[in-house]
């Protein structure tokens, strides 16, 4: 289907100004250097006629993100970035704004879409550079004149080539150009704790541990056993993603109509009977109470998750948690799947072109960039041979996980990732969906009622929909 969100629809005359071209040289030469240096001769991706992106003539380079990750990572590893305060960095003589605006409510869509309607008539300072999109709303953006095509920046397929094939076709547009760029490959798995894996298992070896929950059957009788010895495996909010990575259609089909897929379904009956046993909680991602599996005492078997999971939500520098004591393990679990991920956008309209292109170059292409974010953040970056790399030495051991090396299993589950039931809905709908079904595991709704406050809550959000 080809949709187009309304409240962009008006930045349509955007796209006659949109910068072509590209470089000469597709490796990034402009890092830590003066803007006024970064024009460099341009050959368009297309048909190699020779071309120049404008002169950089933004004072201002404003970014736009909903958490301070991506932030972290340009300060940690952008060489001639300057910090000046939280939201307010420097580039040669360039001022960098950084715009954070939480995703809670739809407030970073509604935010930017406002910014990125307004686009054209802004004052210079305040043109939106660079946006940040996820996979689950990606295509809204991708398909809309707001975003500029990698091409056009002078980035080529060859600059492109070392990425894993599914976090380029997550931001391809419907002419199969590719509009964003991202560092991050998010195929994850089950990060367990050692010491209940031992008490349960009678082992902590990944080996033993992936054969106790290599499929659904085999999961659910462990997470059985798991609750036998005192423990809980999870929240069924961590499995849901495994299931809804792993669906045989979308969301909504041609006709408009919202679909439950089987997949999905089954993550409802499992998880109910798992709720019923005492196994799983339904606690809510990032709660208080689905934090306390942090720490030993919280009693808590696991999490699903990423690679950004370690670094990003495991507490490894506080005193006394499971990773500060090398205490995590990791595993495939039952299904291949991927969580999250960040691309990086060029806002059609940019005035800083030449620097945004730089931008993109370096933090999402430059292997030695990159393995540094996989070594000090223990990320899984989105190259092939760096992860490779870091499989095959101890450069890919990670403290937290016990000395433990998941890399070849993170690039494995990558080369596995399957984006063709993705949809602009996505977001929404799984919100709703496991919002829903919370009454349904905790009895306050048997399942049908559950499923009719979805439907009614999912047309409200997109009307279009039947």
């Amino acid at each position: 289907m080809k949709k187009r969100v309304l409240s962009l629809l008006t930045v349509a005359a955007m796209a006659a100004t949109m910068f072509a071209g590209c470089t000469k040289d597709s490796t990034s030469t402009n890092a830590g250097k003066d803007n006024s240096a970064a024009g460099d001769t341009a050959t368009k991706a297309e048909d190699g006629a020779a071309a120049e992106l404008p002169e950089d003539t933004g004072k201002v380079l404003n970014i736009q993100v909903w958490n301070d990750e991506f932030k972290s990572r340009v300060e940690n590893h952008y060489k001639g970035y300057e910090k000046v305060d939280e939201t307010h960095g420097k580039i040669g003589d360039v001022e960098v704004v950084w715009t954070i605006t939480a995703n809670e409510g739809n407030a970073y869509q509604n935010h930017l879409d406002e910014l990125l309607t307004n686009q054209e008539s802004a004052s210079a300072d305040d043109k939106v550079d660079i946006f940040l999109v996820e996979a689950d709303y990606a295509l809204k953006y991708v398909n809309s004149p707001v975003s500029m095509a990698m091409s056009d920046l002078g980035i080529t397929d060859a600059d492109l080539s070392d990425q894993y094939e599914y976090t380029q076709k997550i931001v391809k547009d419907e002419n199969g150009k590719i509009k964003g760029s991202s560092w991050q490959a998010c195929s994850a798995g089950f990060i367990y704790n050692r010491e209940f894996a031992k008490d349960v298992l009678g082992t902590d070896e990944p080996e033993k541990v992936q054969e106790a929950m290599a499929d659904w059957d085999k999961y659910n009788e462990t997470a059985k056993k798991v609750a036998d010895k005192g423990y809980k495996m999870c929240s069924v909010n961590d499995t849901y993603r495994v299931y809804s990575n792993n669906v045989s259609g979308k969301w909504v089909n041609d006709k408009n109509e919202v679909v439950v897929d089987k997949n999905i379904d089954k993550w409802v009956d499992d998880s109910k009977k798992l709720v019923d046993e005492g196994a799983e909680t339904t606690t809510e991602l990032w709660s208080d109470d689905w934090s306390k599996g942090k720490r030993a005492s919280g009693k808590i078997f696991g999490y699903f998750g990423p690679a950004w999971f370690f670094n990003f939500c495991l507490d490894a520098d506080k005193e006394g948690t499971v990773a500060a004591d090398g205490g995590w393990g990791f595993v495939e679990g039952p299904q291949s799947y991927f969580w999250g991920g960040t691309w990086m956008c060029a806002a059609a309209g940019t005035d800083n072109a030449n620097l945004v292109k730089d931008l993109i170059l370096t933090m999402t292409t430059d292997k030695t960039v990159l393995k540094e974010i996989a070594m000090d953040d223990q990320d899984c970056v989105n190259s092939k041979e760096v992860l490779a790399d870091l499989a095959g030495s101890d450069d890919g051991n990670i403290e937290l996980l016990g000395g433990q090396n998941p890399y070849a299993q993170l690039a494995a589950g990558a080369e596995k990732i399957d984006l063709s039931n993705l949809s602009e809905y996505d977001q929404g709908c799984n919100e709703e969906f496991q919002k829903a079904m919370k009454n349904y595991f905790e009895g306050n709704a048997d399942k049908d009622k559950a499923l009719e406050q979805f439907n009614k809550a999912v047309k409200e959000k997109y009307p279009i929909l039947k």
